[in-house]
């Protein structure tokens, strides 16, 4: 490991240590320096701190930074769907039931996999086993994805995410007939206190904010347009059950009796994001996948 050592000066002071880190070393992220302090190589004046830590004028860091791993990621041939790419980013469109990058169990098949096999010069912030990944869907959402291919774009797209200016926009089938056209869900996620396999609303989670927007009625089922203004994990699936609108599919957060999809019916049609270069606004989209399309003509029969 290299130990890189700081002290804090008082321009910095008051600011959480994450945010401080990535502004005194500017090719840090913040998820990088957050992960650097969830795995403990992060010591203020000798002692660990959590991410929120506000640092002190005279503060003295000490971080252990890790050696960068060799990837050692299985390179497969996916036909990936590419939507867009430059020497920065590019954005693929994910199909269901394909995982974002390997974990116990999904060593192979995963976008990750593709990735590798796509293109060579992916990230490495995210380490070994998320190379290019700035966000995630879950195995069967299907939609839209950005991937950075340097650490500098990655850096630019992390802090879009952090600040809410990337816009995400969600189709969702759900249980039940919502009466009003438009919500806005703001609800705490954090993990399940009685399952830690699930997330859920509670009072000690993060920050989160989901707006919804009916698209169309279908007797005991809506389609509803989901944007994420955070980005927690299973956000959507959580706070449409928190409203009594679980999603149709979800093996999950949804009813023991609903359509067998094989998944929630999620897609994450519409990124947009300004590119980490130029700062254009750049905006993509992708339709719905054939077997959601076919399930909305099914019900609406």
């Amino acid at each position: 490991m290299t130990v890189v050592t700081y002290t804090i000066e008082a321009v910095n002071a008051g600011e959480r240590i994450d945010k401080a880190l990535s502004t005194i070393q500017t090719e840090w992220s913040r998820s990088q320096v957050s992960n650097w302090i969830t795995d403990g190589v992060v010591k203020v004046n000798g002692t660990d701190v959590k991410a929120k830590y506000k640092v002190r004028e005279g503060d003295v860091i000490e971080i252990d930074i890790p050696e960068v791993e060799e990837l050692e990621i299985v390179a497969e041939d996916l036909k990936l769907d590419i939507v867009y790419e430059d020497a920065d980013v590019l954005v693929v469109n994910k199909p269901k039931g394909m995982v974002v990058h390997p974990a116990p169990g999904h060593a192979s098949g995963t976008l990750v996999n593709g990735l590798m096999y796509h293109c060579k010069d992916l990230s490495g912030i995210n380490g070994v086993m998320r190379p290019g990944i700035v966000h995630r869907i879950d195995k069967d959402t299907t939609g839209l994805l950005m991937v950075a291919k340097n650490d500098n774009a990655h850096t630019s797209l992390v802090d879009q995410l952090v600040n809410k200016t990337v816009t995400r926009k969600y189709t969702a089938l759900v249980h039940g007939h919502i009466a009003h056209d438009k919500g806005t869900i703001d609800a705490p996620i954090g993990r399940d206190t009685k399952d830690r396999q699930k997330q859920a609303v509670v009072d000690s989670g993060k920050h989160a904010v989901t707006h919804f927007q009916v698209i169309e009625r279908l007797g005991d089922y809506t389609v509803v347009e989901c944007i994420l203004e955070t980005g927690r994990t299973h956000q959507i699936r959580v706070h449409m059950n928190y409203i009594g609108y679980p999603l149709v599919g979800d093996p999950k957060y949804g009813p023991r009796k609903t359509i067998d999809f094989g998944g929630q019916v999620l897609h994450a049609g519409v990124l947009g994001f300004k590119h980490p270069v130029s700062g254009e606004y750049m905006e993509f989209s992708t339709p719905l996948p054939a077997d959601f399309e076919q399930l909305l003509s099914d019900l609406r029969k």
